[in-house]
């Protein structure tokens, strides 16, 4: 089936002729066939497409180009430029033109050149024109490399196409831009364009045009090679480049594949958007992956296997482009520069600071050289990298990686002497990623390149995630990183083993995607990873226990009680020792700032700091030697009374108002809080205001955020109106505690931060405004505002989290724990503050955890009289209350259903 378009072009020019608008018939024209095209996409070839679509355009433009009595005049062309130069349009790509004259023009040829362009806007395209004559031509594109560039790719539409073809002549490597310099041009315009897209190709929102592995990394191959090798072609061919002997048959079909792909990605944005969108927005990943055919599966989302797809053909290309880059470099820039060439072994040699194989067999002869080449590389920091024939070499030769090869002892021992190399660690894995070595090697690891997870959490990929989680490891070697995580660094040089930790860090994530724990399969591959690679039957266990249990450790912190005893206590039985505890610590600080750099905070910090330090000590007490809770609750209230006497307080004064407080304050708070806001109640001027003290936390629990304290008369909807003004005043609460004294008054404590994820420090302002607004809205807490109101952000209006609530009851502490996952929202806790209030319940403490688009807070509550909720109905209709509030009003979206456990 042709795709040309379904009228001549004399009937075109007939129909423009015709029409009192002639603007809106070319519109007419060209949205019917565009219609043709997009009703034929994705089942035709996308190559079919997207000539069509330039030829359609051509034809309207030819004719206009004869309306306006353009093809009657001599010394003028109409000259399509830049992509559609090549032929190549989608269904809103810029339409750019150059009108070329051969001198200045006559008045009457600016009347007609006017009247031809008034109608190219009127016809709907994305025109980009400019009106040249030969000679201001030239002077830009010396002085341009993007006019450069873009006259290289031109082909005359109507007119005298000996303009061209001088203009062509004129631009040409021997008067302008000489290969050297323009290559040196295009990879410097590249290099900046990278910078702007984080030198990746993994962003969440990837610009399929511009990103790195994008269409941008093809073209410039092109153009290079146009460039160098045939200057006087129309258009760039990368097939010639066979023929030259700088692509493989292989190489081409690989590229080839790679840029039908993004053309049909391409394809597919434009026709969803409706406008010229190249960036893969959350807005239309759903949407593309559905329009090409993607479904989901038991295990992954269609937009999951869809992005999947697209990070590894996006990777696959940032490769190709690397590498054919490097050897034009070598063709180019380098050709006349002596060659220095000093051996290594008898298999690599170092070739002007880059490493290359000694013969092109060596691989063949030798295919433990594609493992040992990483570690040669890791021997001799110093190099640039690997030559390009090599690289090329050693991609095409992965293919003798096979079972037999990966059990082989002498494989196995090259791979652990580079997981116990001192130096580029990381950048050795990231490169054997990137040539499809360590994807072969470890089948379970190339199982989870490009894979993503549909949400904000993680923002990369599960291959990047991981490989940025051995090089946070590796980063805590280093005396820069200490400022920043100074405990651990240091219980990183106490580690026996540092190699297990990074193998533990290769496979903490690598059985995501399978269905099931992700954590258990893990281990199981761990397992059999140490057993291949001879490793003890110890170090063994500890790896898949590292595997097993990554998560348990910022579980425990974010969402359980940390302040407990009890809670310390569970989580020093699950670890065990002092070694397991200090590898499973660093494995958590490196696996939470490789997941989302927002994610880790000071709060978060001194969350698990404080866990580690209360589970140290533990272990020297001994499992069997708990903490005796009385025991702390005096020792916490004797050294709150010495602090309290030291500055003059009345003993009697302290312990009448302390009467009144139960035990659960003092097992919570420590004595230099407690002393602070026991000071602070007695000594008050005015007792019938709420007290508010807010300060700055240095040392203890609250550590790493801003300590705001209430103590005001307990009243229905205080948690509510106090959560509802802290969000007003852009905080975020990382964690509530809540306690009723018997004399009906709350002492809470809220620890916050600002919206840039850290305490709000010494901004005395701001602190005055903290206090006066929540001085506010408690003196009335039942006549709080509306719950806030602001616009969610655009990136979560694309998720769909659908409401989870689990009710457990903790017998230990008598009290319910009500665990809430939901879509985050301005004024959710507010929310759920009230409907606390509904049920006659009252909140004793909540942890806060924002995850991207999602949070997971946990709310621990009890009864009026302070027992937990013993009625599974009542359960059961909290449950559904707070589902029914939290969800989207949308109801076609099915909600997995809570758990109930009384």
């Amino acid at each position: 089936m042709t795709f040309e378009p379904d009228f001549t072009p004399a009937e075109a020019l007939a129909a423009l002729r015709n029409s009192k608008v002639p603007g809106k018939q070319a519109r007419e024209l060209l949205a019917a066939g565009q219609a043709r095209l997009d009703a034929a996409f994705p089942a035709t070839p996308i190559r079919k497409l997207v000539r069509g679509r330039a030829a359609l355009v051509d034809r309207v433009l030819q004719a206009a180009w004869q309306l306006f009595g353009l093809a009657d005049q001599e010394g003028q062309a109409l000259l399509a430029v830049g992509g559609y130069g090549r032929g190549e349009l989608h269904p809103h790509s810029d339409v750019d033109l150059l009108i070329l004259l051969d001198g200045s023009p006559a008045q009457s040829l600016c009347g007609q050149l006017e009247g031809f362009i008034a109608f190219l806007w009127d016809t709907g395209l994305e025109i980009g024109h400019s009106v040249r004559t030969l000679e201001e031509c030239l002077l830009l594109a010396r002085d341009d490399i993007t006019v450069a560039t873009n006259v290289m790719e031109s082909r005359t539409l109507a007119g005298d196409d000996r303009l061209r073809e001088q203009l062509a002549e004129r631009t040409g490597p021997e008067h302008i831009w000489p290969t050297p310099a323009f290559f040196a041009a295009k990879w410097h315009e590249q290099t900046s364009r990278h910078r702007k897209h984080n030198d990746t190709e993994y962003n969440l929102e990837p610009d399929i045009k511009n990103a790195p592995g994008g269409l941008r990394d093809l073209q410039m191959v092109g153009w290079v090679a146009k460039r160098h090798f045939y200057p006087r072609d129309k258009a760039s061919n990368l097939e010639k480049l066979v023929a030259l002997d700088f692509l493989t048959e292989r190489e081409y079909a690989a590229l080839r594949r790679c840029e039908d792909f993004l053309f049909e990605v391409r394809w597919a944005l434009h026709t969803l958007s409706g406008r010229n969108e190249n960036r893969l927005l959350f807005d239309y990943q759903r949407q593309v992956a559905a329009l090409l055919g993607h479904e989901d599966s038991n295990a992954n989302l269609a937009v999951e296997l869809f992005m999947k797809e697209f990070y590894r053909v996006a990777l696959a290309l940032s490769v190709l482009n690397e590498m054919l880059l490097q050897l034009f470099d070598e063709a180019i820039l380098q050709a006349d520069k002596p060659h220095e060439v000093r051996p290594l072994n008898r298999r690599f040699q170092i070739h002007n600071d880059y490493l290359e194989v000694t013969h092109e067999n060596v691989f063949t002869e030798h295919p433990s050289a594609l493992l040992e080449m990483f570690v040669v590389l890791a021997q001799h920091p110093e190099l640039k990298g690997v030559r390009a024939t090599t690289m090329r070499d050693c991609i095409d030769k992965r293919r003798l990686i096979d079972d037999a090869y990966r059990n082989d002892p002498q494989h196995t021992a090259l791979f652990m002497q580079l997981i116990r190399s001192p130096h580029k660690l990381w950048s050795q894995l990231r490169r054997m990623k990137r040539y499809g070595i360590l994807g072969r090697y470890l089948p379970e690891f190339g199982r989870i390149i490009g894979m993503m997870q549909y949400d904000l959490f993680h923002i990369y990929t599960v291959d990047a995630h991981t490989l940025l989680v051995v090089k946070n490891m590796r980063r805590l070697r280093y005396e820069e990183t200490r400022e920043k995580f100074p405990l651990a660094c240091d219980v990183f040089y106490r580690l026996p083993k540092p190699e297990l930790l990074y193998i533990a860090g290769l496979y903490h994530d690598i059985a995501k995607g399978r269905g099931g724990d992700h954590s258990e399969l893990g281990a199981d591959d761990a397992i059999a990873f140490c057993q291949r690679h001879g490793l003890t039957n110890w170090d063994a266990k500890l790896v898949a226990w590292l595997v097993r249990s990554h998560l348990v450790m910022s579980v425990t912190a974010q969402r359980k009680d940390i302040a407990d005893p009890d809670v310390v206590m569970e989580f020093a039985r699950q670890v065990g020792d002092l070694v397991h505890l200090d590898y499973l610590y660093v494995l958590t600080v490196s696996d939470i700032n490789a997941t989302n750099p927002a994610l880790w905070n000071s709060w978060r910090d001194s969350l698990l700091r404080q866990l580690y330090t209360e589970t140290k000590r533990a272990l020297r007490r001994g499992l069997n030697n708990p903490i005796d809770k009385q025991d702390w609750i005096d020792d916490t209230r004797d050294e709150a009374m010495k602090l309290l006497e030291q500055r003059q307080i009345p003993v009697e004064n302290i312990e009448k108002l302390w009467s009144g407080i139960g035990d659960e304050y003092f097992l919570r708070e420590n004595a230099r809080d407690i002393a602070w806001h026991t000071e602070a109640m007695l000594t008050r001027d005015n007792p019938d205001e709420p007290l508010v003290l807010v300060r700055e936390s240095s040392g203890g629990q609250y550590e790493g955020g801003t300590q705001i304290f209430v103590y005001t008369p307990d009243t229905e909807n205080l948690f509510a109106a106090t959560v509802n003004a802290l969000d007003q005043l852009n905080l975020t609460i990382m964690d509530a505690r809540i306690i009723t004294s018997a004399d009906s008054f709350s002492l809470d404590t809220y620890i916050v931060l600002d919206e840039h994820g850290t305490p709000i420090g010494n901004d005395y302002p701001r602190l005055q405004a903290i206090r006066d607004t929540l001085t506010q809205a408690l003196r009335d807490p039942s006549q709080f505002g509306n719950i806030v109101q602001r616009r969610m952000p655009r990136r979560h209006k694309h998720f769909r989290v659908p409401t989870q609530v689990i009710i457990s009851n903790d017998i230990v502490n008598d009290r319910t724990v009500v665990d809430v996952q939901t879509l985050d929202r301005p004024g959710l806790l507010a929310r759920i503050g009230r409907m606390f209030m509904e049920f006659d319940l009252l909140l004793q403490n909540a942890r806060i955890a924002t995850l991207g688009e999602r949070v997971e807070d946990v709310f621990f509550i009890t009864q009026k009289d302070g027992g937990p909720v013993t009625d599974p109905d009542l359960c059961q209709r909290l449950q559904q209350r707070l589902k029914e509030e939290l969800d989207d009003t949308s109801r076609d979206q099915v909600t997995p259903s809570g758990g109930l456990s009384i």
